[in-house]
């Protein structure tokens, strides 16, 4: 290779290999393969989501019976047995409702566990979400994989059901009801649960076990998924975090692990009116099914009693690979390098081949380029936000020129690496300056090794730096083609998470991706080291990564497709007679200061009310709104009654509008026991006392205007202090409002309670009266015919 071409073939070679690791996560294009009955096909897959995200179909809307009659018919059509559960749960979240989960079977031949395939069908409240992704894009491949796997007549022995489940963007309520009440979770052995986080994007698998990982590891490589795309540094991390899938609530409630399967790409378009046919990335829809027919065929035939393992295991995918090894190598294949190390840097000072004073010089542009790199990256993503402010419209922090910030943020450390080894190395940087890498590198294993162990995968391109340093110490020469070639499992194993990052836990952590560029550069010291015109590669980088910011400017506006999230409420306060607009925006647009005005109040009074959000979102302004005639709802005491020191109470609160969700506070100085409402308790409950976070008792989400009966038991000697938060999902149609129509280039903020009309009123007792009509449903099991309703018997007690 001549030395004056060997940066431009060294760049090349790079961003090829980089482009092959992308390009192979999943397949690419998706071709007409409709005439391929006996496969997996994308483009049937589309028509089942198609039907699916006509409308959006949130737990209590007229489609979400359309949806769920759609998909009885679906496994109707397949020759399958469907069954419906319906029942109230109540989660650890205070979350209220009653699901209707939709069910099918497959019967084996000889059955020990069977195996659950696993998605929701109904789609997220309040934002006007169409659920084409999250999670009709799962709906989809369930139905298609199994309509495969039927035609091919594929022998199994396991059972195989099919649940989809309801509620799960409510509290995960429709898992909840089957582990907990039906019948055939006692017989469920695994789990395939397939989701989306965004709408487009590689599917992540990521594991849900109580024990250890090493069945669950070792039998999906024996599956042989073609497109493989998971790590156990993944694994690790999202076992610390707060998990909210389905699967999670098995795993929890009925001991039962499995595997998830999500893309989480384009992730402002989750939750969103976005998240529609035309947002949904036909290629990660693939991906599904690449995961779930190879699956499929091999868990209804295995023990699946094997995925029942206490170890745990390392494991990461490369292109078309699955790799994997046990915890226990990881201290020691960290110690083994730290060894190598020690023994080499003695030896290449014995040889003369090491300078120990130009070993300490390396530390210095190390040093320089990570602190200088974090800090600047850090100071530019806030600078950004007090440029662009709308960048704060989107809770999810991801923007839609989100990506464009990755690749500048990235260049941009490129650039200033290269500027410091220019001035602070030699022309061309000898490897004495390449231990202060390797060693840096070995302390994080180490420290990875007793703290992380799942990312223990990341010795490996150590070993490859340490074989190049070998070499350089034995041979006393370095051969370049033998570095490049050396490089590329940094770039396989550390690359990914670069643009991984910022995608999953969003823009605000640009510095910590920034910093991760630093690290694989100064790993792959032996390729860039040799450039020797850094100076002007740093200048080119530095354009390069200008280029992209001019590009994340020019996108950043907003359009029809690539919408300003907005919110609006109106609060009738039947306590105080008086009505408010309010909003979570912190930048209003022409349509909510049409309602709010040019100069609306700070809302510091509506900030007391503590309504759930996923990111805690407060209302930031409010504004004066007429008073409309609202049918307040009807709150009866059935019963009052004092015992011993215990004060009992049940009350019930019948809607008289068509309303779509309860929320009930009360006093924090209320303990409240034996609570139980519309006659289950929570899932959580360990004794009479009823767990809860702050002034919340529970969101109750109603279904065909179902009354809420609360029963449970306080201290007599405190005060009663309780709130109802009344809210219909109507305020874009309700005829008591001649509400504007958004623009186009606006959709309804996500994650929040929005688009709503509230009642809000203290709970004040009334007196008791004799009798009450308490709603408790049967949960039923039963294959409906698609003309007839299903009927869910009622229990009606006298006082």
């Amino acid at each position: 290779m001549k030395k004056r071409y060997f940066s431009i073939i060294a760049i090349l070679f790079l961003c090829f290999t980089l482009a092959f690791v992308f390009f192979t996560m999943m397949s690419q294009g998706t071709h007409d393969d409709e005439g391929m009955l006996t496969e997996f096909s994308t483009q049937r897959a589309l028509t089942k989501v198609a039907q699916i995200a006509k409308q959006p179909h949130y737990v209590g809307s007229q489609n979400h019976e359309v949806v769920a009659n759609y998909l009885v018919k679906e496994l109707d059509d397949l020759g399958l047995q469907t069954s419906i559960q319906e029942g109230y749960t109540l989660t650890e979240w205070g979350n209220l409702v009653k699901s209707k989960n939709i069910l099918a079977k497959i019967k084996g031949t000889n059955n020990s566990k069977a195996l659950l395939l696993l998605t929701h069908y109904d789609s997220a409240p309040h934002s006007y979400s169409l659920g084409a992704s999250d999670a009709g894009s799962g709906v989809a491949t369930i139905l298609e994989s199994v309509r495969a796997f039927l035609y091919n007549k594929t022998p199994h022995k396991n059972d195989i059901i099919i649940l989809f489940s309801d509620a799960e963007e409510l509290g995960l309520n429709g898992a909840a009801l089957f582990v907990t009440q039906h019948q055939w979770a006692k017989e469920v052995g695994l789990v395939l649960n397939f989701e989306a986080r965004g709408t487009s994007g590689p599917s992540y698998m990521l594991m849900e076990t109580n024990k250890g990982n090493a069945g669950l590891v070792k039998e999906f490589a024996a599956a042989k998924t073609k497109f493989p795309v998971s790590n156990s540094l993944m694994y690790s991390i999202y076992k610390m975090l707060p998990n909210d899938t389905d699967l999670t609530v098995f795993r929890e409630k009925g001991n039962i692990q499995g595997y998830n399967f999500a893309f989480i790409d384009d992730h402002y378009n989750y939750h969103t009116a976005q998240d529609d046919l035309k947002h949904l990335n036909k290629n990660s829809l693939k991906h599904q099914g690449s995961y779930l027919m190879p699956l499929l065929n091999y868990f209804s035939n295995a023990d699946l009693k094997n995925t029942q393992q206490t170890e745990d295991y390392v494991y990461f995918s490369v292109p078309y690979s699955f790799i994997n090894y046990p915890f226990s190598w990881v201290v020691p294949m960290a110690i083994i390098a730290l060894l190598l190390f020690v023994i080499l840097i003695f030896v290449g000072i014995a040889k003369r081949v090491l300078y120990f004073d130009e070993i300490i010089k390396g530390f210095i542009p190390l040093l320089l380029s990570l602190i200088i790199t974090g800090i600047t990256s850090f100071a530019i993503w806030k600078l950004l936000l007090v440029i662009y402010p709308q960048y704060n419209d989107l809770l999810n922090g991801f923007t839609y020129n989100g990506h464009a910030y990755i690749s500048a943020f990235t260049l941009l450390a490129i650039a200033i690496t290269f500027l410091i080894y220019h001035r602070f190395s030699a022309k061309k940087t000898t490897l004495n300056y390449y231990a202060a890498p390797l060693l840096l590198w070995i302390l994080i294993n180490c420290a990875i090794a007793f703290t992380l162990k799942g990312a223990g995968f990341l010795i490996i391109p150590v070993y490859f730096g340490l074989f190049i340093f070998g070499f350089f110490i034995i041979t006393q020469r370095s051969n370049r083609s033998l570095n490049l070639i050396l490089s590329i499992p940094a770039l396989l194993l550390i690359a990914p998470f670069i643009q991984m990052f910022p995608i999953g836990l969003g823009l605000k952590v640009l510095f910590g991706s920034a910093i991760l560029t630093v690290l694989t550069f100064v790993l792959l010291l032996p390729v860039f080291g040799a450039f020797s015109k850094k100076g002007i590669w740093s200048l080119g980088f530095f354009i390069l990564s200008i280029g992209f910011f001019a590009k994340a400017h020019y996108e950043s506006g907003y359009e029809n497709g690539k919408a300003k999230s907005n919110s609006l409420l109106y609060l009738y306060n039947a306590d105080t007679n008086k009505a408010s607009w309010l909003t979570y925006d912190t930048n209003l647009d022409f349509w909510t200061k049409k309602y709010l005005g040019t100069t609306p109040n700070e809302a510091q009074a509506a900030e007391a009310i503590p309504l759930f959000s996923k990111y805690n979102s407060g209302f930031t302004y409010s504004a004066t709104a007429p008073k409309k005639e609202l049918n307040k709802p009807t709150i009866e005491f059935l019963e009052d009654r004092i015992i011993g020191t215990q004060r009992y109470l049940k009350i019930l609160i019948t809607p008289n509008r068509s309303v779509n969700r309860y929320d009930i506070f009360a006093n924090e100085n209320m303990n409240i026991h034996n609570f139980k409402a519309n006659g289950v308790k929570s899932l959580s409950q360990k004794n009479s006392l009823y767990k809860r976070k702050g002034k919340k008792i529970i969101s109750y989400y109603v279904v065909e205007n179902t009354p809420l009966e609360m029963q449970f038991s306080i201290d007599s000697k405190v005060l009663f202090d309780m709130e109802l938060l009344e809210s219909s999902f109507d305020l874009m149609t309700n005829p008591l409002f001649k509400m504007q129509k958004r623009e186009n280039w606006m959709m309804p903020t996500p994650f929040v309670l929005n688009d709503a009309v509230i009642i809000r009123q203290k709970i004040k007792p009334t007196p008791v009266i004799a009798t009450a009509v308490v709603v408790t449903p049967i949960v039923t099991y039963s294959k409906p015919k698609r003309s007839t309703p299903i009927v869910i018997d009622t229990l009606k007690l006298n006082q």
